[in-house]
Formats: C-alpha cells, sequence, structure tokens
C-alpha cells in the first residue's frame, strides 16, 4: 500500500513506522491517523515482523493534533462525529494490541496525540532532545484516545496528574527519572539504539515473547476500556463549553485565560 503520511521499511524481521509530515512536526490529522491505524493492522497477518519501530520524520516524534486541520473530517451528523472522533483510540488500541514487539525511537517533541503513540509503545528511546507534553487542557478539553492509564501505569498518579492537568513540558532526563523513557541517547545516535533494542528483541523466540507481552499488557490494561470508555464523548461536552472557546483564543494570542466553568 502507499502512504501519504508514512513510511513502512521492513528488514531482519523489524519494520520501521516512520510519520512523514516533518514540514507539519508529525502532526495528526485525521488521515494521517487513519493511515498510521492501517500499517499497523497491516501487520496483523505478517509472522516475519517480530518488532516495529514507530518515529518521526525531521526534528520531532509528533507534535499532536493538528491544529490547522479544517476538520472537514468531522463535519458530519452526531452519530458519525461521535465514530470519527475515536480514530485515534482506534489506533492506540492497534497499537497495544499487536503482536510485534513496539519501540518508540523518540526524536523531538512527543505531544499530545504523539505522547499517546509513544505511551502505547512497549519501549521508548528517547533522543536527549526529546521531550513530552499533554497541552490539551489549556486549550479546554480532556485526554483522550484511552490514554489517561497508559501514562498513569507509567509515570504514576501524581506525575501524571501533573502532565495531564498542569499541562508540564518534560525534558529528556527527568522523562528517563520518571521511568516513562526506557533510554536515553544523543540524538546522533538515536535509530542505531533503535535498531540494536529491535534486534535484541527480534531475536527472543517470537511466539513466547509475543505471548509474554499480550499477557503483560492485559494485566496493566485489563480495566482501561471500562475506564475511559467515554472519554470521546467528555471531549466532546468539553468542546462545547465557553471555557474551551475562552482557552483557544488565549492559547493564540498567547494571552492568560479566566475560567468560569461555563
Amino acid at each position: 500500500m502507499t502512504y501519504q503520511h508514512l513510511t513502512l521499511t521492513k528488514s531482519n524481521h523489524v519494520a520501521w513506522l516512520t510519520f512523514n509530515r516533518p514540514g507539519k512536526a508529525n502532526a495528526l490529522n485525521y488521515e494521517h491517523l487513519l493511515e498510521i491505524e492501517t500499517a499497523v493492522l497491516s501487520l496483523r497477518d505478517d509472522p516475519q515482523t517480530r518488532v516495529v519501530v514507530f518515529t518521526g520524520a525531521g526534528k520531532h516524534f509528533s507534535s499532536g493534533a493538528d491544529l490547522t486541520d479544517s476538520g472537514d473530517a468531522y463535519k458530519v451528523p452526531m452519530v458519525q462525529r461521535r465514530r470519527r472522533m475515536r480514530i485515534g483510540e482506534r489506533t492506540i488500541e492497534a497499537i497495544l494490541d499487536m503482536d510485534q514487539i513496539s519501540i518508540a525511537a523518540w526524536n523531538g517533541a512527543a505531544m499530545g496525540g504523539g505522547a499517546c503513540i509513544a505511551t502505547a509503545c512497549d519501549f521508548r528511546i528517547g533522543a536527549d532532545n526529546c521531550f513530552m507534553q499533554y497541552p490539551e487542557v489549556d486549550i479546554g478539553l480532556n485526554l483522550m484516545w484511552k490514554s489517561l492509564p497508559l501514562i498513569t501505569h507509567l509515570a504514576g498518579p501524581s506525575r501524571a496528574k501533573r502532565l495531564v492537568i498542569g499541562g508540564e513540558r518534560i525534558e529528556a532526563a527527568e522523562l528517563l527519572d520518571w521511568g516513562i523513557l526506557d533510554k536515553k541517547v544523543s540524538l546522533a545516535n538515536l535509530y542505531d539504539a533503535a535498531e540494536s533494542m529491535a534486534q535484541h528483541y527480534a531475536a527472543k523466540p517470537p511466539v513466547a515473547a509475543q505471548m509474554i507481552k499480550r499477557s503483560t499488557n492485559q494485566i496493566c490494561n485489563a480495566l482501561n476500556g471500562a475506564l475511559m470508555h467515554m472519554d470521546a464523548d467528555q471531549n466532546l461536552l468539553a468542546a462545547s463549553t465557553d471555557d474551551r472557546a475562552v482557552a483557544v483564543q488565549a492559547y493564540l494570542n498567547k494571552e492568560k485565560p479566566t475560567f468560569t466553568g461555563s
């Protein structure tokens, strides 16, 4: 299949899925997310690929939602809009559910949805310039894509609240200290380090490795769907508030907003 917003290459039991919108800092619009989901699902019947490395072309892993997107894909009746709003959730679930071991080779920013993808991977290798931020709260929205449990499992509840409620930007050294990164390397060594880790796991017996991965994920994530099944609906509600409009205006104008709870 030919992709517009990503590349998928395979060699020696390892696939590299590279987000390829560098001019947009690999921001995620509907079409990009649909391609990621499609690419991940295409590996479902590929027994030769044992490890998948996710990374971003250019300076950043992914800057999150594409705020310049016209949103035409969502300009549909509410019944269909609710379904389309779950494209990010579907993408994250596809990554979590894949049999292959997944590694994020994390360069630069992983913000919002980009951070969700990074936390859905089994392992994260970060360049020394990488950072994480969830800016949703500062534009009046909740975190979607069933991803709140993922960062909470990795960082713990207090640090997750600092990230998701506080909107703090956390740099590479602290990401390593918090356990969000498994390894920190120089930017120049990022892809070699990711390939080395990928080959380490690709050399393991695939049936045993993949069963262990799925069992571990089930232990950690068994209740995620039950707890987070309405986060897209919560997003639709938050987007309809007066505070959301105030937040977006302040964010774009670099002003300090005043919220009323309305």
